[in-house]
């Protein structure tokens, strides 16, 4: 660069020179003002260009130039063109962290130091019921104003974390944590634990419900024995009878229980009970003579075979379908009031086919149908105990046909009856094997 200005200065006094030796001094000074002018203007001119360069959109190629401009706008273009390949790496990097936050199971928000949102991703605005395009640059506690929440960030987030149940969505618990990062700024994660809570709900409720089943028969059995142990020779033998048959009943009651939970436990681990080709027609026939035999003749119970339908196969374990069946008729009887009428059923329905369960009993209120297939949940307490159930057969043919593939579907209209129906898909279903 210097170089280029001595050799200019050089050209200029040299031209100033010869112009002296023909014109004079005057000449000369003319000649050196106008070369000083013209070499100003060629300046000013790319400073121009430059300016005008600096004010176009990003990327604009800089404009070409001569001699000492040409280097310097070499190495403008050059630092230009490093920077853009910098910015466009930010961006790009900034892109996929963007695209790996929306990814995320987990609701996410970044606040500023004063607590205003900059970016939230999708997760967030379900959990919050907020829209980024909205609610971005708004104070976070003016738009979830909650007041745990609201406390939660007022206290900088010094507890681990808080358990929030949603007033926006019914059902919906979060766990929120604030995690500081950058100057000032704040990350809020919120994680949906509704499912989890659940679980652990439930978990409390079996313990809870096991201990109660168990206790119940047990203190029964231990009341008869110390009632007979205290005064055995005061009690006449048809009584001493009648208290352990009791007692025998109590016991039977608690090993149908325990008998239930090691099925269900059984079926919840997984464990395969084998797959077999299974004759349908056959199972539900004793199913439906097991029925009659519970029922004693206080029922009216019938079996409907569709013509055609009974050499239908399924593939699965006869043991666990014969459980499954059996658990619903069972029921049919226990919740039909004495002159009521079951029916069983077994047909194809939409290339599938279908075992189902009619009767004109009590029925069940609406409120009841979503939580029937729950561990101990029993829409009629007094009821269920009177009859012997367990409160865990629903969840035992909800596990079984899962296993298979099949649907469990209840209807039903309280004080006029229920229909409890198993669906399985037509994948299986198999052809009867071929009589030799």
């Amino acid at each position: 660069m210097w170089t280029g200005a001595a050799v200019a200065l050089a050209v200029l006094a040299l031209a100033s020179a010869v112009a002296g030796l023909f014109g004079g001094a005057i000449a000369a000074l003319i000649t050196f003002i106008a070369g000083g002018l013209l070499m100003h203007g060629y300046h000013l001119r790319n400073v121009q260009r430059l300016v005008e360069w600096t004010r176009a959109p990003v990327g604009t190629p800089i404009p070409p130039a001569r001699g000492t401009w040409n280097l310097v706008f070499a190495d403008l273009n050059r630092r230009s063109r490093l920077s853009y390949e910098m910015r466009e790496q930010l961006a790009s990097s900034l892109e996929r962290f963007r695209d790996a936050s929306q990814a995320m199971p987990d609701g996410i928000l970044y606040l500023s130091a004063d607590d205003r949102i900059e970016w939230m991703n999708h997760k967030a605005e379900q959990h919050f019921g907020l829209e980024a395009g909205r609610d971005c640059g708004l104070p976070v506690t003016k738009l979830v104003r909650q007041p745990d929440f609201v406390r939660f960030m007022h206290d900088g987030g010094q507890a681990a974390s808080l358990v929030l149940h949603s007033d926006r969505r019914a059902g919906l618990t979060l766990m929120i944590q604030i995690v500081p990062f950058g100057d000032g700024q704040r990350m809020v994660v919120s994680r949906d634990i509704s499912q989890l809570e659940r679980l652990d709900t439930m978990r409390r409720d079996f313990v809870a419900n096991v201990s109660h089943e168990l206790r119940t028969p047990l203190t029964v059995v231990i009341g008869f024995l110390e009632t007979l142990v205290d005064g055995l020779e005061e009690f006449r033998p048809d009584e001493v009878k009648h208290y352990v048959r009791l007692a025998l009943d109590q016991s039977l009651r608690m090993e149908t229980l325990i008998e239930d939970l090691l099925t269900l436990a059984a079926l919840e681990s997984g464990a395969s009970a084998g797959e077999q080709r299974v004759a349908v027609s056959p199972l539900v026939l004793d199913i439906a003579e097991d029925a009659r035999l519970l029922s004693a003749g206080r029922h009216e119970v019938s079996l409907d075979i569709a013509v055609g339908d009974g050499d239908v196969v399924v593939l699965g374990s006869a043991k666990e379908l014969r459980s499954a069946f059996a658990n619903l008729a069972s029921n049919a009887v226990r919740y039909t009031p004495a002159g009521g009428t079951i029916r069983l059923s077994w047909r194809r329905v939409d290339g599938g086919a279908e075992f189902a369960v009619e009767d004109n009993g009590i029925g069940i209120e609406p409120r009841h149908i979503p939580r029937l297939t729950e561990r101990f949940y029993r829409a009629d307490l007094g009821r269920s105990r009177e009859s012997g159930g367990t409160g865990l057969g629903l969840a035992i043919v909800k596990h079984i046909l899962s296993r298979h593939d099949a649907e469990l579907h209840v209807e039903s209209e309280y004080g006029k009856g229920s229909r409890f129906s198993a669906r399985f898909p037509a994948a299986r279903l198999a052809q009867p094997p071929v009589q030799s």
